[in-house]
């Protein structure tokens, strides 16, 4: 269909005007009725935050997303856009997406004025109705509402009080459109009581002059819980005038936060033709029980949070430790270890909050000792029951094994087949094939690690694994005593 280029064309192709939340409500009606999937690439929200959030979209209400770091409250919000109509006319020349038919500002007003039905109309994308802002200390009311702008007095000879004087900050622009403002919080309060004024009456004061502007724009929030900060906060009024407080959430179940996992982490990596990946399940369990044991853990600020982004980058790093490893030995076969999840603390460290009793254990310490927790659960939901006995009296009996994160599979597998039963053992219940070798390493050394979260064989720093001391096996499960102990192997 042809787009109108005047205002006289557009009122003959019958196009009617409406409010930006009422063009959402009504693309939202239209997806619910075709069954299509909102939020693509949200995943775990289905019961929870997706139906609360169109819920408000329905009341046509401005909403606040309230959760914290790495819980997909800028994606969601991002996709909001999608619910726009794919093009809207305004006034060709309008900073601020006038409408043809009723203009807010002073420019869109003398246009229609002067030129009536001949009025040029230009055609705007949802993508250009979308505005994101960051909320931070040093935002001013000239960046989200506008400001006098003296070159254009100048030049035009106009009072400063006169509309045509202002330069119009991100919000005038946003109007018909999304407008998104994330850490709300940290804004200053002048400006929370600046938007909270667009929100309630349209107008503000720019440097002194007041200013109508009863803008047409959903206002899209979002925020740590304000517990949870110590920043800033969200002055009353403008908590009262939002209409929806949609919480989200991590993933509540394992396999939920597997899901997120794989689908966001890196994995089809360019210049590696001829190479294939393979992620045991245990693995991939491994790195997604790491995040949900650090949520659990006393030593990790729970208000801070972990971010889904921390599974994310230790399968990531893993995968490269993999990949390296594949590189030197020149394997065509790509298979994460434990060793590649340990080779991914980096990943870890920088994503966790610590409180004081963390912060005097130290971040790469508490990380191993959350991979060695995470391998302990994993492995009782796989091996439960499997009798891995003769391997520990093998240890017992002054026997130790280094399996090096560097070594090539051929040379790992010459290691553990002097483990009594290991390989048979640990390839029966995990359906392995006892000819793929890169994979039966992965499996050895991840039953290794399980006995390793059991106290029953113990672990050095490098990788290798012995017999546990006597005082260690009598505490079994005591998993803090060793990061306690400098010296232990932990």
């Amino acid at each position: 269909m042809t787009k109108a280029t005047s205002l006289g064309e557009l009122k003959e192709s019958g196009y009617r005007p409406r409010t930006v939340k009422d063009e959402i409500r009504a693309n939202l009606i239209g997806k619910l009725k075709s069954g299509e999937r909102l939020f693509p690439g949200i995943v775990g929200y289905d019961e929870s935050v997706i139906p609360q959030i169109v819920n408000a979209l329905l009341a046509k209400h401005n909403i606040i997303l309230l959760g914290l770091r790495g819980q997909a409250k800028s994606r969601i919000i991002r996709q909001l856009a999608e619910l726009l109509d794919e093009a809207i006319p305004i006034i060709a020349g309008s900073e601020i997406n006038d409408d043809p038919f009723a203009p807010l500002s002073a420019y869109g007003k003398a246009q229609v004025e002067l030129n009536g039905d001949d009025t040029k109309i230009d055609w705007v994308t949802r993508d250009n109705r979308f505005v994101e802002k960051l909320a931070t200390p040093d935002v001013t009311i000239a960046d989200i509402i506008g400001d006098v702008d003296p070159i254009k007095a100048a030049k035009g000879g106009h009072l400063l009080s006169d509309e045509l004087t202002i330069h119009f900050g991100m919000l005038p622009r946003a109007n018909r459109g999304i407008f998104a403002m994330n850490e709300l919080p940290d804004l200053a309060g002048k400006i929370q009581v600046g938007l909270f004024n667009i929100m309630q009456e349209g107008d503000v004061q720019i440097k002194g002059y007041p200013v109508r502007l009863p803008l047409d724009v959903m206002l899209v929030f979002s925020a740590n819980p304000e517990d949870y900060t110590a920043r800033g906060k969200i002055i009353t009024p403008l908590k009262d005038r939002i209409g929806a407080e949609v919480h989200t959430h991590y993933p509540k179940e394992l396999q939920t936060g597997i899901e997120i996992t794989a689908q966001e982490a890196w994995k089809e990596r360019e210049g590696m033709e001829g190479f294939r990946l393979e992620i045991p399940e245990f693995i991939a369990e491994v790195i997604e029980q790491i995040a949900f044991e650090a949520r659990d853990d006393q030593r990790i600020d729970k208000m801070s949070g972990v971010s889904q982004r921390f599974p994310i980058a230790v399968l990531e790093l893993a995968i490269s430790n993999a990949e390296r490893r594949a590189i030197q030995t020149g394997e065509k076969k790509l298979v994460p270890r434990i060793s590649d999840i340990y080779a991914a603390v980096p990943a870890m460290t920088g994503k966790m909050e610590l409180e004081y009793e963390g912060e005097q254990v130290g971040a790469e310490r508490i990380a191993r000792d959350l991979i060695k927790r995470a391998c302990g659960v994993i492995y009782e939901g796989f091996l439960l029951g499997i009798d891995f006995k003769p391997a520990v009296e093998w240890f017992d009996q002054g026997n130790k094994l280094l399996l090096s994160d560097t070594a090539s599979a051929e040379e790992c597998m010459l290691l553990v087949d002097s483990v009594p039963e290991l390989i048979d053992s640990a390839s029966t219940p995990l359906a392995l094939d006892i000819d793929d070798k890169a994979s039966l390493v992965s499996a050895c050394e991840f039953v290794l690690e399980g006995l390793y979260a059991q106290n029953l064989i113990s672990r050095s720093e490098d990788g290798g694994f012995e017999a546990v001391t006597k005082a260690k096996r009598d505490r079994r499960g005591m998993i803090y005593e060793d990061l306690t102990d400098l010296d232990s192997f932990n």
